[in-house]
């Protein structure tokens, strides 16, 4: 008989390294005054640039109310601009600035550090095992 290990055990270690990678997170953002939240979006806006609003929403799968303020955070912060959609005056097209673009840079360099440092504690064979256990798990 082999043991197996407690899916709740699994589930405890799983959630444990999520709450410490979100938490370093939170930590690496707070000195550019932004939310992982609010740092995925303007990625994807700096990706799909220019990005209908309802494109973004679905692609941040949250609803077109949510996309709409966390634009407008970020537009405060002067990190996109709204602009209308020259073919269809019903929806707005979102891109970053020169300064969304420069912290997408930003985040992304301080995050390949922050993830390098985190998993170099894995054998390289470790980390591949890591990725192919993840990535056939669902993802909702």
């Amino acid at each position: 008989m082999t043991d197996s290990p407690d899916p709740r055990e699994l589930a405890e270690l799983f959630h444990a390294v999520s709450r410490t990678m979100r938490r370093r997170t939170l930590a690496q953002l707070e000195p550019w005054g932004i939310t992982p939240h609010h740092a995925r979006a303007l990625r994807c806006v700096a990706e799909t640039e220019p990005a209908r609003l309802r494109d973004l929403a679905d692609r941040l799968r949250i609803a077109a109310r949510s996309a709409t303020e966390v634009v407008d955070a970020l537009q405060e912060k002067g990190l996109v601009t709204r602009a209308p959609d020259p073919h269809d005056r019903r929806a707005t097209l979102v891109s970053p600035t020169s300064d969304g673009l420069s912290l997408v840079e930003q985040i992304d360099a301080a995050r390949a550090e922050r993830n390098a440092e985190f998993f170099g504690a894995l054998s390289t064979e470790d980390r591949m095992a890591l990725q192919r256990i993840l990535g056939s798990l669902p993802v909702e």
